[in-house]
């Protein structure tokens, strides 16, 4: 049974009320001054609270898919091999294999060319030696005949740490709210890659080159951007590229297109830090190296480096949001020739439910700095 199904959920709530109702049938009979009996009680109160407990967690995870399934909650690596096929014409030539498709979860979800086809894809980074799971969202327009020679702008989507790329797509709902703005007018079709930061797990890399570790900044600035073009009609400029992310997305996806305007026009950050964490998750980023430090402040970087000519998106809330304050700062260091929006809410947490309100006016924000050509 799947962490996230409905089967386990019944099971662990069936199993709750039927401890509770347990307890209160023997407690009469526990009522005893002996050790049996207050080891019954305690035994039976733990018993129901464990239950409860597990019933409480599971409800929240299938609500917030903090993780998508056992392997994941436990840590245990998930990482897909990489098929090499030397035949013509395959993925495998390009750094990026398919490894299976699947439906986005909207009406005639089974017609790509009515509502666009979600391909799973395995990367391996050329430059940086990183090989890591995404899912490549492809618009209908990307299956109708008036587009076929068309290429789509694309933006990359990156959930927090750990997170799963599943969260993006059934928690967050990324496929469905991108096709939404577009039938409503509001947006542009776009291709979304999306994918975890943690592309070395169970290390926090924070986007950061790692000396004698992963490069995860190459991965996100180099690699992840030419496998996907090679792939997919995708153009292959700043203009055409975007990114967004949520909490350690976020700072991920402000530091790559703060870092790599080459590459990235457009990166919006929603409920983001913006100085890289250091902590048991992350290990040694630095190495004593100050600079590397330095720069991976998004504050100390708006400050000292030469801003670069691309567009800004940092979202917070007024209660709820411990990054209030700072993206506050950020906003007031952009300087021109680069450029920031804001979406500020009156209250909203860290979590899923103010990322889905964010999302919609997100998106479109991202259409209207992106260029398909």
């Amino acid at each position: 049974m799947g962490l996230t199904g409905n089967a386990v959920l019944i099971l662990a709530i069936t199993l709750a009320v039927a401890l509770f109702a347990v307890t209160i049938w023997c407690w009469p009979r526990l009522a005893r001054r002996s050790v049996p009996t207050v080891f019954g009680r305690v035994g039976l109160l733990l018993a129901t609270q464990v239950a409860v407990f597990v019933s409480v967690g599971l409800m929240a995870n299938n609500s917030f898919l903090f993780y998508g399934s056992w392997a994941d909650l436990f840590g245990q690596k998930q990482d897909l091999g990489v098929v090499t096929d030397h035949a013509q014409g395959t993925l495998a030539e390009k750094n990026i294999v398919r490894v299976g498709t699947r439906r986005p979860d909207v009406p005639g979800g089974s017609r790509p060319a009515s509502a666009g086809r979600i391909d799973k894809v395995v990367i391996a980074g050329r430059s940086s030696g990183i090989t890591t799971s995404a899912y490549v969202y492809l618009p209908p327009e990307y299956f109708q005949d008036a587009y076929a020679r068309r290429k789509f702008p694309a933006v990359v989507v990156l959930t927090g740490y750990p997170g799963t790329a599943e969260n993006l797509i059934k928690g967050l709902d990324y496929p469905k709210t991108s096709l939404g703005r577009v039938r409503a007018g509001r947006s542009q079709p776009m291709i979304l890659v999306m994918l975890r930061p943690t592309v070395a797990p169970p290390r926090d890399t924070e986007c950061v080159d790692i000396e004698g570790g992963p490069k995860t900044e190459t991965f996100f600035a180099d690699d992840l951007q030419a496998a996907v073009a090679a792939a997919y009609r995708v153009g292959r400029h700043a203009r055409n590229w975007g990114i967004i992310g949520n909490s350690t997305g976020g700072y991920c996806a402000l530091k790559i297109g703060l870092h790599h305007p080459g590459r990235f026009t457009a990166s919006a950050g929603l409920s983001a830090y913006y100085k890289a964490a250091e902590d048991p998750t992350t290990g040694d980023l630095f190495h004593g190296d100050r600079r590397a430090r330095e720069r991976a402040d998004l504050l100390w970087s708006l400050d000292h480096l030469p801003q670069p000519e691309s567009s800004f998106l940092v979202t917070t809330s007024r209660q709820g949001e411990a990054n209030y304050a700072a993206t506050r700062k950020f906003v007031a260091k952009v300087k021109r020739p680069a450029r920031v929006s804001s979406i500020v809410l009156d209250s909203g947490g860290h979590n899923f439910n103010t990322w889905r309100r964010e999302i919609p006016a997100a998106l479109e924000w991202m259409s209207g700095r992106l260029s398909e050509s």
